[in-house]
Formats: C-alpha cells, structure tokens, sequence
C-alpha cells in the first residue's frame, strides 16, 4: 500500500470556524477621510487593541520590532536629461537613494544590472529614469521612432499599475514617451498602435513567448530598436516558470540579434540571495547585483500569531486548531472597524474568497456601511473586476483587502497600515515582499503591522516558535532550471518557428540543445535542410510550451443557467477543485459543480448555499526511472533522480463547515494523469528498522508521517511551497526492494526541489524530526504529521514511529549534510512525445 497526496490544486480544508461571536467595541476613526488624510495609529498600539481580547495575547509567540532606518542619498548620473530630473522633482523626489542613482549609471553604460532591495525601496524609479532619458533621446532622432524599450511584469495588474506610473512620471515630457500596455485585454485595434507607435510597451511573459515572438515581423522596427529590456519581480520567475521564461528571453536576444540590436537587461527583485546569478541565469548575460537599500524604511512590527487549540476534532481524532482563515477574517474585522487599511494575504484562492466573506458577515452586524468596504482580489477574476478593484483600493474605498499573491507582485497600495499572513507564504522573499506592502510612505516615517497567522501547517507551526528561521536566516535562492529538457524541447521548436536554428545558437540554449534537436528530428518536429533546423508542422510552435507550468488551456468555469462566465480555473488543479459535486466559492457567492467537461474544458456550475465544503481524494504510485545520484547514510541511501509519478482522483468528502466533520464520500469517475519529474528519495533496511524499534503494523504510519512532515518542511529550504511538490511512501517499493520514501516535484522534468531537498536533506530532515517531536499533540495533528491534501485520509499515521525513524536515518547522515558536495547531474529525461510537448 502507498501513501500519497497531490502537489497542486487542493483547496485549503475550511474546518473548523468557531462559533464564537468576535464583539468589536472599538468605533470606527476617520472612515470618510482620504486615506493619507486619517489619523495612523503607531503599529504597537494597533497590536494592543488586537491582543485586548479574551486569550487573545497568549497566541502571539514572538514579536519582533525592526527600527526605522534613515535614507541615504546620491546625484543622478550626468547623463540623465535635465528634463526628466526635473519631471522626478514635479513628482516629489528631490533626490535619488544611492542604489537608485548607481542602477541607472550601470543602465546607461549599457551593462545589464538587477536591483534587489526592499518593499517600496524605489526600485521602479532606479530603471525608469534611465529608460525614459534614452527613450527621450531617442525620440529626437530623425526616423521618429527612435529608441524603444519593454517592459515585463508577472502579471497583468503589475503592467497596468506601472502605466499608471510612467502615464505620471512622464507627463511633463510631452509626447517623447508614448507608453502602452499589450496584453491579453488590450483591445485589438490598440494592438496594432502599440506596433507601430509605441517606444515603452509593457507586456508579460506569457505575451511576449505566444505573440510579439511568434509573429515578429511585425514588431521588427520596435525590435531594431529595442535598447533596454525591464524584467521586473524577476524573483518570481522560478520553478518550471523560471525556467520558461529564461527560454522566452533567450529567443527574445535571438531574434534581436537578427533585427541588429543587443538590448540592456534591468531587472528588479525583492531580496533576494546571489541575485546577480540567479538574474544572470535567468537571462542568459552577464548581470552585476545592486543589493545595499539605502531608502529610509518606517518602524515595523511583526508579530507571530498562533491560532488557540479548539474542543472540536479532526480525523483521526486529532487536536485541531482554530483555522487561520477564520483568525485572520477575525483580524481582518478587528482592523476595518478601526480604521486600519489591511490587506490580507491568503496562500489560496478559495481562502482569499473565504476571509473576505466572513469578514463581511462580522462587519455587517457592526455597521451596515461596513461590509462594502472589504472586497476579495485573486487570480482568475474577469478583467474588468480586477480593474475595479484596484481602483477602489488607490482611492482608499476599501479599508480591507483578502487577496492571494496576484496584489503581492508590486501594485501600488501605498498608504496602508498593516498586513495579515494568512500562513506562511512559502518563503522568506515573499514574506518580506508582503509584509512591505505596509507602511510604503516610509519617507514621512510612518510604521506598520505585520501579522504571521499559523496554519494547522508542520511548517508554520515551526516558524511561530522557532522566530530566529524568519528574522535570523538570509532569504532563498531563486531555483530555476532553464535546461530541464521539458522545457527546452518546446522553446527550440518556438525558436526554429521563428527563425531557423543554426550551429550558432546552440550556445545560447544551453549544452543539452544538441542533443535535443537530434531527438526533435527523430519525432518529425524538426528538420535539418543544409545547416540550419527548420519548423515543419502547421500548428504554431509557440502552442507547445505552456510557461505557466499549468498542464493545458485554463478550464472555464461558466454558471449554468445563464451562460455567464465566473472566472477560470487552471487546468492542473481542475480535478481536485471542479470536479462534478466539488463547493465553488467566486466573489463571496458558493456555487455547485453540476458537470466537468475535460475535453472542452469548461466545468458547468449553479449557485448554492451547502452546509459543507469538499475535498478531494486521489491515489498515487511512483516508478523510477533513472536514478541519477545515490549516497550512502550507513545502510541507508538517499537519491536522487527521474521517476513517472501517476496520479488518480477517485472520490471526494463532504466536510461540514463548522466542525470539520465528514458527512460522506462520493465516487469520481475521473481519468489518471502520469508525470515525468525529478525526485528525491531515501531508503531504510530491516536492521535499520530493528534498531529503531519499528515493527511491521508501525512501518506505513511510520513512513507516512515522516513523508508528510518532510513535506511540510522543505518549503523551510527551498523556494517552492508544499503545494508544488508531492509524496509517496511504500513500506516495500517494487522498485527498491525497500521501504522508500519519495518526495517529487509536481511539474513536468522537475523544477529545482527536490535538487535542493537532496543537497540539503540533512539539516532538511532534521528540522522534519524537531518538528514532529516538538508538537505538543499526543499521536499526530496537522501541526505535524497530517497534511491537509492527503489522498489516504491521513491513514495510516505514526507519530512515535516516525520520530524513531527519522533519528535512526539521521544518525548516520554525512556530517557535511545530504549531497551538497555531490551535485546532481543535468536531467536526462528525453522531451516528450509530440502529443505531449510541455
């Protein structure tokens, strides 16, 4: 038997909200004033009006105060033009921070520089002055259109809010700049302005890979003119999205290069560790790294906040804690009926709905103008809501904001006073990422909250009592793989498409590109006439490579009795979360999945109020492939290599809402899925298990309960979240002959973790034993070993077992850790088939 759950797409459990009445006797202070206009309270006093409650201070376990930190200026470069100078002193900034003014000396002098400083550090500023003088100059010259730049943003509200800037900033100049955003909702006859017209557009990825590449041609007097290239929260590009989008701007410098031009990569990061590799990567040109801020930053508190044990109890009978979705709605509450501008960050898109709602429903028997003052913000809203969101919270309409990590890439919500984590967001950089979304006018040396609230999670329940791993610990690596062959194989397909391949590109593709076109040849995908690779199907190459990582076209998610479109769902996570029967929250509304149509992708659903929510079941095996890396820890072993992972959703529970309780299991009729990734995983003997005192009915609690941990954990040390890697244990695979342990990405050829789970597993596993042996449960709770995405229903589990395990395994680990001294070898998964190309 195999113990197994997804990687992706599994709504967070809502079980169990209190029943408590939260009674809010603060009034409301200045709610008809513009934002920058009401009184802002000091951070630690808006934290002791939180704590004031019942019980409410026993679930802080660690403050943690950051001082204010003066600013530290410098001159702009010469040869930025007087008139943009002057344009920055109409906008209110008489002079540059250091690091602004030294990124655009870097930009003008044609070197390519990545700038990764703090939330609200002026990053935007340090690239658009520099942009905007040359794309000045350029304007004067006397073909009209002159110099050109492109802007590139994660998402599409980052573009929009950075054409409201440069619209601002650039007003003075006239019509030198002409800015314009391309993206999916750009109108099509705005598209073709924007072709022959514009000197700074701002797109995507996604845009850049599917149309300007594609059909390049048309944009060949913008790209002849190309001069600088702006990838902005270039941290965010990694995992399998990373590693796309590397390939993106490695055919984006190729078919520069046949227009004539060499465009200057600035990019901007949070914090990040080694940015100038990660950017150099990522681009595929050298990068130096602006990393020492020296913009003024306001007081910051932050707070840890531990959700208190309830009476009720989860599977098993298990101990449960308060959900931190209905902990943070109670916050959330709290705030807007002080007044107190909150953006709420919550790690799903149901929970996003779900914070919002209830926070609502609490306001409305406060005051009944409350309610509209508190709106969701997430992934997969139609466009035009998206824009009407954003702008009630610029005017300062909305006093509270749930929202998943959409609003964490940089749109501008200055003016806020604090920020709720709904759970660990996954990692250091975006911890501070968000936890910066406060106190942005740190010139007038404004403070603000910040406040962690715990998940029933292994991993936050670590970190609110181990603070020193949050506030002591340099931020993570960006892990991106550009040569993964699941990702190359398409994009040398987009490239022969756009131009033919010759000998002289295959260093701009990476070692693995040879090797690569031999096998694409082999499939009919490509052919070699005279010394070139050629695109020879009538579909469109660029179709091939899904750079999102999402496994197919997004599926549609459309109200049955009228026809209208709700919103959209990825289709990787369409079997867990829209299957016939699954609970839909859009916009605070609950709908009923009525039918999933695969094939059309399109799930039918209609409005409903059920007294529950559901989760889905699935079963999973894992068969390896190659095992690329193996070294011993005494008899033990741990690995590393390629595996088929193959994945099956065969049924869902009805949760009750209040208690968690399962009123009943429905059957799915569902297809399985099969994935080629990367996995580590790690054996143990029949003496080992002697040793450790683990006998044959313990084994798969055991195993079970140290996958799920490890699980939880490795998030701790490597840049992925739990969502993004999945885990099988067996207490005897066919494969090993052992009890094996397997944790695998949850993308095609791997994304980076289980490489880094590998060279760190060590001190990766260790913090998986503290873990568990630290929770202060009897036999296991989600604190530990259970796992809110089990598709065995968190059984078998052994807690006792699996800390002996763990300390028997470790005890002959390598002093040094796991592999860190041997480095995995390049992937040797072949591309897939041509029905199956990314």
């Amino acid at each position: 038997m195999a113990f197994n759950h997804l990687p992706a797409g599994v709504h967070d459990a809502l079980a169990p909200l209190s029943v408590t009445p939260v009674t809010h006797s603060v009034s409301m202070a200045n709610d008809q004033l513009p934002p920058e206009a009401g009184v802002h309270p000091a951070p630690r006093t808006v934290l002791d009006r939180l704590t004031a409650g019942a019980g409410r201070a026993a679930r802080i376990t660690h403050t943690e105060h950051l001082p204010p930190r003066p600013g530290r200026h410098a001159p702009w470069p010469e040869k930025i033009r007087p008139e943009v100078i002057d344009a920055i002193r109409a906008a209110g900034i008489e002079r540059p921070w250091a690091h602004q003014a030294r990124t655009a000396e870097h930009a003008l002098h044609g070197e390519s520089v990545v700038v990764a400083t703090g939330t609200a550090s002026g990053k935007s500023l340090a690239y658009l002055a520099p942009v905007l003088s040359t794309l000045l100059d350029g304007s004067e010259a006397p073909n009209g259109r002159g110099t050109t730049a492109l802007y590139l943003a994660p998402t599409k509200a980052l573009a929009a809010d950075q054409r409201r800037a440069v619209r601002d900033l650039a007003a003075p100049l006239g019509k030198g700049i002409r800015a314009a955003v391309y993206d999916g909702d750009t109108p099509v006859e705005e598209r073709e302005w924007v072709r022959q017209y514009a000197n700074y557009a701002l797109t995507n990825p996604d845009m850049l890979h599917r149309s300007i590449l594609p059909s390049h041609p048309r944009w060949a007097s913008f790209l002849r003119a190309l001069r600088y290239v702006v990838v902005d929260e270039c941290h965010t590009y990694r995992g399998v999205f990373g590693s796309h989008v590397a390939q993106v701007l490695r055919r984006l410098r190729r078919v520069c290069a046949r227009y004539g031009s060499d465009p200057v990569f600035l990019l901007a990061s949070a914090t990040a560790s080694d940015p100038a590799t990660a950017a150099t990567r990522l681009t595929g040109v050298p990068v130096t790294g602006i990393t020492e801020d020296a913009s003024p930053r306001g007081e910051l508190v932050f707070a840890l906040w531990e959700p208190p044990l309830t009476e009720l109890h989860g599977e098993r009978g298990a101990p449960v804690r308060r959900t931190a979705t209905a902990e943070t709605a109670d916050l959330l509450t709290d705030l807007a009926v002080q007044g107190v501008r909150t953006v709420a960050f919550v790690r799903s898109r149901r929970g996003a709905e779900l914070v919002s709602l209830i926070a609502q429903e609490r306001l409305a028997a406060v005051d009944r103008s409350l309610p509209s003052r508190v709106a969701a913000y997430r992934g997969g809203y139609l466009p035009e809501e998206r824009r009407a969101i954003e702008r009630s919270l610029h005017t300062g309409e909305l006093l509270g904001l749930s929202a998943t990590s959409a609003l964490e890439l940089g749109v501008d919500v200055a003016g806020l006073d604090a920020v709720l984590l709904c759970g660990y967001p996954g990692t250091r950089a975006s911890l501070w990422q968000q936890a910066g979304r406060a106190g942005r006018a740190g010139r007038t040396g404004r403070g603000a909250l910040a406040v962690l609230v715990a998940r029933d999670d292994p991993l936050d329940t670590y970190l609110v009592h181990h603070p020193e791993a949050l506030f002591r610990q340099p931020v993570e690596s960006t892990v991106l793989d550009p040569d993964n062959p699941y990702v190359l194989a398409p994009h040398l397909c987009a490239a022969a498409a756009e131009l033919p391949l010759t000998e002289a590109d295959l260093s701009l593709f990476g070692p693995e590109t040879r090797n690569l076109l031999s096998q694409l040849e082999a499939r009919k995908l490509l052919r070699r006439r005279a010394a070139a690779w050629h695109w020879t199907r009538r579909e469109r190459a660029a179709d091939l490579a899904d750079i999102r990582g999402e496994g197919g076209r997004p599926v549609q998610v459309v109200e049955e009795g009228t026809g209208r479109l709700l919103g959209t769902v990825d289709a990787s996570a369409a079997h867990t979360t829209v299957h016939e029967g699954a609970v839909h929250l859009h916009q605070g509304r609950t709908y009923l999945v009525r039918h999933l149509d695969l094939e059309e992708s399109v799930a039918l659903v209609e409005q409903a109020d059920p007294p529950y929510s559901t989760t889905a079941r699935d079963t999973t095996a894992v068969s390896i492939l190659e095992t690329a890396t193996e070294i011993p820890w005494g008899d033990a072993r741990l690995c590393f290599g390629s595996v088929e992972v193959t994945n099956q959703v065969v049924s869902f529970l009805r949760r009750k809402l209040i208690t968690g309780e399962v009123l009943g299991e429905s059957k799915l009729d569902l297809p399985p899925r099969t994935l080629r990734t990367r996995a580590v995983w790690w054996t143990v003997t029949e003496d080992q298990l002697d040793e450790a005192r683990i006998h044959p009915e313990a084994l798969g609690g055991a195993l079970h309960a140290a996958e799920h941990a490890s699980i939880g954990m490795l998030p701790l040390f490597a840049t992925c979240d739990r969502w993004d890697i999945g885990g099988v244990s067996v207490p005897l695979h066919p494969d090993t002959l052992l009890p094996t342990v397997f944790v695998y990405d949850g993308h095609p050829g791997g994304a980076g973790f289980a490489e880094r789970a590998f060279r760190t597993a060590a001190r990766w596993l260790t913090a998986t034993r503290e873990a568990i042996a630290s929770c202060e449960c009897d036999t296991g709770c989600p604190s530990c070993i259970q796992s809110p995405k089990c598709g065995n229903g968190n059984d078998p589990l052994d807690k006792r077992a699996a800390i002996r395990l763990l300390t028997r395994l470790l005890s002959d680990a390598p002093a040094e850790g796991g592999g860190e001294d041997t480095p995995p070898p390049p992937p040797q998964v072949p591309p897939p088939p041509p029905d199956q190309p990314a």
